[in-house]
């Protein structure tokens, strides 16, 4: 053997498992000799340490990426001077799994994209898509090309790095999205289509060009062996994957649940598949394609995703990214010379800025805001941890030196860090629902068109807003135009979709499933109250703590005057509790917070008599409201509305006044105001309205109770910040702010047989003047 070769020793069979860590046997050893113990204690490491940095960096945005990076980084410095830790069989167990789970990720990320966002993807998101990639790519090897004229090796690096620079990742863009809790919005939509469109060239660039071009380098045969293997596997995933999997969805019941052995049928296949990365190693071509292959959501999508989601998220990932990690090493940088430095920087930065600026320039001459195209440009940058696997495997292929993955590393960390911080920055979703002009029901013209949003969540919801919707005095000279807007949990899927279902196709609930019938009853509404009552119909799948963007965006794209939340309580018919659904709950306050129009809370206990919308109006029986009235802008909302209801002569109105002899400012304005809008209603011979003494919070409290058994129905103000003698010491005992002290009194103190709704309402106020209520 010379002085130039090297002897390594491995112990056949493997030594994997220990006998306890107190235990030394003259086979094993110590028990940190196997390779088990070492491999458990690394991960717990990169688990814990993953989790305690993204604690800490939430806070200023940066990514969960940044996280595993830093525990890999800091497992590697710990290795370095620990032998036995760092033995070479130890090390390749940890690479081994990480591989297998950056597989399973590639793999569900492929059963969460939807491929009908390339067809829903509206101009500027397929012209960013196209040419973020063509534009960067052209600008990059221009570049490369004119900084090098005869090194044709240095020429072939700049050529994958280009590609891999200009490369943008699906996963990655929609994880930031979402961590930016900004993937509902406009900026957010377009950007997760467009990414998409991007994803697909980028994976044919790097994918196959590169691929292909490594394996005719090594032999002739080599490329073509490639494509053979991959066109095989897209017709198997076409014509027999794909297929089979429909085939399973159909002997599926509806609402039932997917049979075991499908499920690990499918498992059995991914595994399979991860075997053909003989043809493209370590870089996961085939469990993708096989992923693309499974329908997106339920009843197959969503269960195959919920199965990897936990195991991935929480170990397989920040094993993968912290593995990259441990491979770099930043003394490597020293070896490149000057001129080599500035060419890579300069080949990269070209590189990003022509990505930034084709996005940058199609948003602008789209006349979208600029300070917003700023944000989505820098999205389109994006880098994260499908770059760090790409880089890796350049450097397995040699293509990248060990200095140039160095680089590129580095570049990937400082782009997927400062990305995040910037957009945030740039970007406030809450801003477009920022108003100088106040939608209310107050501010329309007397016979103008009322245009209400109400969300769905489920179908006993849906009784209680057509109840409503009925008593709301609709007509053919004062017609209502109500948008329903079906909300369904993203389960299963990468990014959200919203779908407006065209009334003018026969099969319109076909476009989706979850919201049949939720279409069929609103049609059946609108078609027995035709002439006074508009129903346009929308489903938005999405993510319970972003629901309230797509509430707020189409209120406002549909210029709504008020929105009328169900409540997260329900009762059964007994009037015990049903369930409390804390994830509505939250997102009701959320919409009071941000809506750019006024905001209706609807309270369902059930009514003493049941209107359906079969019966005719002739059939109705009177239904009797009532509407409390302390004062405020709240109060004065919900008088508006409860003014309107009375023009139906099935709806009997009383305005119940609660005055105070404590109250002595009545010369304030908004008295004034107060006094203006009780005017009519005391002159018309159509409502009734009443007075009653209430002095302090318990005389509002039993004047409350009592009314309780004689209306069907209560409209009340929110009246949230309203302080007045009327209420004095009830707000301590309010359970539920967001009703208000008189909407909470309602729900509270009501008996369990007690049958009556209760509609609280808060007026919309700008962004310059938040009136006292």
């Amino acid at each position: 053997m010379t002085s130039q070769e090297s002897q390594t020793c491995f112990f056949l069979p493997p030594n994997v498992n220990s006998n306890g860590m107190y235990v030394v046997d003259a086979k094993n050893g110590y028990w940190l000799n196997s390779s088990m113990p070492r491999f458990e204690i690394m991960a717990v490491f990169i688990v814990i340490v993953s989790q305690a940095c993204h604690f800490l960096l939430q806070h200023f945005g940066f990514p969960m990426f940044l996280s595993h990076l830093i525990a890999g980084r800091t497992l590697a410095f710990i290795l370095q001077d620990h032998p036995i830790m760092n033995a070479e069989d130890g090390i390749k167990v940890l690479s081994t799994i990480a591989t297998l789970g950056y597989a399973a990720c590639v793999f569900q990320i492929g059963v969460k994209v939807d491929l009908g966002m390339i067809g829903r993807a509206g101009k500027k998101a397929f012209c960013i898509g196209v040419f973020s990639v063509i534009v960067s790519v052209l600008c990059g090897l221009i570049a490369a090309k004119l900084l090098l004229k005869n090194d044709n090796e240095f020429h072939s690096s700049f050529f994958f790095l280009v590609l891999t620079t200009s490369s943008t990742s699906f996963p990655v863009v929609t994880s930031l999205l979402n961590d930016l809790k900004i993937a509902n919005s406009e900026l957010g939509r377009i950007g997760q289509s467009a990414a998409l469109i991007s994803d697909i060239i980028s994976m044919v660039l790097v994918n196959g060009i590169i691929t292909t071009k490594l394996k005719m380098e090594e032999n002739s045969r080599g490329g073509f062996e490639f494509l053979g293997i991959l066109l095989i596997l897209l017709f198997v995933t076409i014509f027999i994957v794909r297929p089979a999997m429909n085939w399973i969805v159909r002997k599926t019941p509806k609402n039932g649940r997917v049979k075991d052995a499908y499920i690990y049928s499918i498992i059995c296949l991914f595994l399979v598949s991860t075997s053909l990365n003989k043809w493209s190693p370590q870089f996961m071509i085939a469990p993708y394609i096989i992923g693309l292959g499974i329908p997106t959501g339920l009843p197959l999508g969503t269960v195959i995703a919920e199965k990897f989601d936990g195991l991935n998220s929480g170990l397989f990932m920040p094993l993968f990214v912290a593995t990259c990690a441990m491979r770099k090493d930043l003394s490597n940088i020293h070896r490149l010379q000057g001129s080599q430095i500035v060419a890579n920087s300069i080949v990269i930065s070209l590189t990003l800025l022509a990505k930034f600026g084709a996005s940058f320039a199609i948003l602008v001459s789209a006349k979208f805001p600029k300070r917003d195209g700023c944000a989505l440009a820098l999205v389109m940058c994006a880098k994260g941890f499908v770059e760090m696997a790409t880089v890796s495997f350049l450097y397995d292929n040699k293509v990248f030196s060990s200095d140039l993955l160095c680089l590129m590393s580095i570049v990937v960390v400082v782009v997927g860090s400062v990305t995040p911080v910037l957009v945030k920055i740039l970007f406030d979703p809450s801003r477009r629902y920022t108003t100088y002009e106040r939608r209310t029901i107050m501010n329309l013209s007397p016979n103008s068109n009322l245009q209400i949003l109400t969300p769905i969540h489920l179908p006993n919801h849906v009784s209680a807003i057509t109840n409503l919707l009925e008593a709301s005095g609709a007509s053919g000279e004062k017609p209502i135009g109500v948008h329903v807007l079906h909300l369904i949990k993203l389960s299963g899927q990468a990014a959200p979709v919203f779908i407006s279902h065209d009334k003018q196709k026969a099969d319109y609930s076909d476009n989706c499933p979850y919201s049949e019938n939720v279409i069929l009853s609103f049609t059946r509404f609108e078609a027995n109250n035709w002439g006074s009552v508009s129903i346009n119909i929308f489903t938005a799948i999405s993510t319970p703590n972003l629901m309230y963007e797509d509430v707020c965006n189409l209120a406002l794209d549909s210029s709504s005057s008020i929105i009328i939340l169900p409540f997260h309580r329900r009762w059964y018919l007994d009037g015990s509790v049903e369930s409390d659904d804390n994830s509505l709950r939250v997102l009701n306050q959320m919409v009071l917070d941000r809506a750019p129009c006024s905001v209706g809370i609807l309270v369902d206990r059930g009514y003493k008599r049941r209107m359906t919308s079969m019966e005719s109006s002739a059939e109705l029986t009177q239904q009797n409201v009532a509407m409390v009235f302390l004062g405020g802008n709240d109060d004065r909302e919900a008088l508006v509305f409860a003014k309107r209801m009375a023009e139906d002569h099935n709806i009997k109105l009383t305005v119940a006044r609660l005055i105070s002899a404590k109250d002595t400012d009545i010369s304030s304005w908004s008295r004034v105001l107060d006094t203006e809008a009780l005017r009519d209603i005391k002159s018309d011979s159509n409502i009734r309205y009443v007075e009653h003494q209430a002095n302090d919070g318990p005389d509002t409290a039993m004047i409350i109770r009592a009314m309780m058994k004689e209306f069907d129905l209560f409209i009340v103000g929110r009246a949230y910040n309203l302080e007045c003698p009327q209420t004095a010491g009830l707000d301590e005992w309010v359970e539920y702010p967001e009703l208000g002290i008189i909407g909470d009194m309602f729900v509270v103190a009501a008996d369990f047989d007690e049958k009556f709704s209760v509609l609280v309402v808060q007026q919309h106020f700008t962004s310059t003047v938040k009136d006292s209520h």
